[in-house]
């Protein structure tokens, strides 16, 4: 009879031990998956921020207005902060990328310094002139170098887990991330450096709460649900979801998929299971479908998640992949604060990712005013060496976060196609903004 009990005793002890082993290692599993989304979405964000970062030192070569100098020179110096927070989400502690790290400073630094004083009394000099167009240069070269490393990524599935693993062992093997940022650090250190006077410190402007958040919360089965169908996957299959804790701008469920054909990670709003960012990861094929058909794929998906009423404006091809920017349009007028992003594989259609924040943030029905210009009043505007070539109204923030009607001018200059926007009340220059070859291509089809 003891020796029973003893049994049943030590059956229910191992029992036990096995379930909390179990709940243990699923735990583990789910902070692990956490943190790879971190840093994914910290590594996209930084390479993100480097390209507009480049776009945006370029745009200042090509300013007519000295009134618009200053805040182009302070949105330089924003991103370089942003950047800077970027890297120091990922795990590179252990990693020499100081060199980068200073040379985004310097950039910062002396964007700060130029954008601060008086630019009408004392406007950029010469050697300051060919200072921008060297740190144009440099900034496009780290672009080229992160892009490389962000194909790698996406090509291969590679995992930044692995890059934490890997610097805290000291380990040997070879690392393609880690060789990527080797390369990227190398590069800068052949930079000369220049007289960029003192540090400066700051902050990125405050963020407004989401105004397109609307339907009941969904449970996490639901979420489930939609992750599903989004990452067009078995209803079956293992998906880990996450909610966000305290802190957050807005309440989330991380989603992330894994399998051998195919990664995916999603940012779902509790309310309403709105998507807010999604990205696919699998290994791509020959391109077999043109950027126009991969649109028409893009168009599609925006209906089907009920994104209504949106335009494109900007296209990019990256290797295998086509990525398309979509405006709202409300009365003939384009929003661009109402703007997202998707994104599709080349091969054969497939959605790799959506970032849809700046809509779910801004999104609402406007008053549109008359424009106090007439479309040539406003052309005049327009430095007379760029040849337009296209126009529009639309809306945009200027830099004190101030929705103003504009209109939208699209031209060229030595090469290189610009958007331009005057404000249609008093004839200011407002932005200009440089488009990449490929968003020229798409942009003067």
């Amino acid at each position: 009879m003891i020796r029973w009990l003893l049994i049943a005793v030590l059956t229910v002890g191992i029992t036990g031990t096995a379930v909390w082993g179990y709940q243990e290692h699923q735990e583990k599993n789910a902070i692990l998956i956490q943190a790879e989304n971190s840093y994914q979405r910290a590594f996209h964000d930084l390479t993100y921020q480097l390209n507009l970062l480049h776009d945006k030192i370029g745009t200042t070569l090509a300013m007519n207005s000295q009134k618009q100098l200053s805040p182009q020179l302070a949105d330089i110096w924003r991103l370089t902060s942003e950047a800077h927070n970027d890297v120091g989400q990922l795990p590179l502690a252990l990693m020499p990328f100081n060199k980068t790290e200073e040379f985004l400073a310097n950039i910062g630094e002396f964007s700060y310094r130029t954008a601060i004083r008086d630019l009408n009394k004392n406007p950029l000099k010469d050697d300051e002139v060919k200072l921008l167009e060297k740190l144009y240069e440099q900034s496009g070269s780290i672009k080229k170098q992160l892009r490389k490393v962000q194909y790698m990524v996406l090509n291969d599935n590679l995992r930044w887990m692995d890059v934490q693993l890997a610097l805290a062992t000291n380990e040997k093997s070879d690392n393609k991330i880690i060789d990527g940022f080797k390369t990227v650090e190398k590069n800068v250190e052949g930079y000369s450096e220049g007289d960029l006077g003192p540090t400066f410190t700051g902050a990125s402007k405050d963020n407004h709460k989401y105004r397109n958040i609307s339907g009941e919360n969904i449970s996490e089965e639901k979420a489930r649900e939609k992750a599903t169908n989004i990452f067009e996957v078995p209803k079956d299959a293992k998906v880990n979801i996450t909610k966000s804790g305290k802190g957050a701008d807005i309440p989330t469920y991380s989603v992330s998929y894994r399998s051998k054909q195919k990664n995916g990670y999603m940012d779902l709003s509790v309310q309403g299971g709105h998507p807010i960012n999604v990205l696919v990861e699998r290994k791509l094929k020959e391109p077999s479908i043109s950027l126009y058909q991969s649109l028409e794929k893009a168009k599609s998906f925006l209906k089907k998640n009920k994104f209504d009423s949106m335009d494109p404006y900007q296209s990019s091809q990256y290797e295998n992949v086509g990525v398309f920017g979509f405006l709202y349009v409300q009365d003939q007028v384009r929003i661009y604060p109402d703007s997202l992003q998707v994104k599709v594989a080349l091969d054969n259609g497939d959605i790799l990712g959506l970032s849809a924040r700046n809509f779910l943030k801004n999104h609402q029905k406007r008053d549109i005013p008359e424009p106090s210009l007439s479309e040539e009043e406003a052309q005049d505007k327009v430095n007379p060496s760029v040849k337009i070539q296209e126009s529009h109204l639309a809306v945009i923030e200027n830099d004190l976060n101030e929705e103003v009607l504009c209109y939208e001018f699209l031209g060229t200059l030595g090469g290189s196609t610009y958007r331009i926007f005057i404000n249609a009340e008093d004839g200011m220059e407002e932005k200009v903004e440089k488009l990449k070859e490929a968003e020229m291509n798409f942009a003067t089809s």
